[in-house]
């Protein structure tokens, strides 16, 4: 079954000239096109739509789509690493959206408005307690016990390890780096290594931080200054953030 490009910027939102201009750049070729000129594209080019559209919400270029689509060459494994990010989005939202409805509700009624209402959902720090919450007290004491452990010399070691991650990611956000780019993916990649080297982190036994564990994290970067500042800022801690979403994504 082929559907023609009118069907498809209709359904998906995307205007027939955009859908032209992702064909001119060999981003989504149509499945064949008629002696007309008439595009039409199959099941395989709208999945390969779906993946574009859920990138460019990432924020990336066409340039780094184009990138990621060539190197992740399994849709079901990319997209496994889409739905475990909208699944985290899902449920921040839902927060958001109970809120609003109470606060509704409240003005509407003239009750008394709560803090705790009007503000449910949006207050990042849920990321820090929820990762807490989800892996508990023993993976906190397990990452105690190791840090313990190490002595002054290795414990001065490891901080050092940090402080060149922590100084990559800031100078690759000063210079505009890409979060899908090559230089970016092997800071993602060392990051995620850094996290599974500490015993306690979800992942540590399999060698890989989880994908929940991670986003959670890069979520966590941004909306927290203290962490933010480990990368020099607010746009440091986006490219961390960004950069280990598309990692997820692409390691499925």
């Amino acid at each position: 079954m082929e559907w023609s490009i009118a069907e498809v910027s209709r359904l998906a939102g995307v205007s027939s000239r955009t859908l032209r201009h992702y064909d001119s750049l060999g981003l989504l070729p149509p499945s064949h096109t008629r002696s007309d000129g008439m595009r039409h594209y199959n099941a395989e080019a709208l999945v390969r739509l779906q993946r574009i559209l859920l990138l460019r919400e990432l924020g990336l270029s066409l340039n780094d789509i184009a990138h990621l689509l060539d190197e992740q060459r399994d849709p079901a494994e990319a997209l496994r690493g889409h739905l475990q990010q909208l699944r985290g989005d899902r449920r921040r939202l839902n927060q958001q959206i109970k809120s609003v409805r109470r606060t509704i509700v409240a003005l509407e009624n003239g009750a008394e408005l709560m803090a705790q209402d009007i503000l449910a959902g949006f207050n990042h720090d849920q990321y820090r307690k929820e990762v807490a919450q989800r892996w508990g007290h023993p993976a906190a004491q397990a990452s105690d016990d190791w840090w313990q452990s190490l002595g002054v010399a290795a414990q001065t070691e490891w901080k050092e390890r940090v402080a060149t991650l922590n100084a990559a990611w800031t100078q690759a956000a000063a210079e505009g780096v890409s979060p899908a780019s090559d230089r970016a993916q092997t800071l993602a990649a060392a990051h995620a290594d850094w996290l599974a080297s500490v015993p306690g982190t979800p992942g540590h036994e399999q060698g890989r931080p989880d994908s929940e564990y991670l986003l959670g994290l890069g979520e966590m970067y941004v909306a927290d200054p203290r962490f933010a500042a480990n990368y020099g800022g607010q746009p440091g801690a986006e490219l961390v953030r960004n950069a280990l979403q598309v990692y997820v994504a692409h390691r499925g």
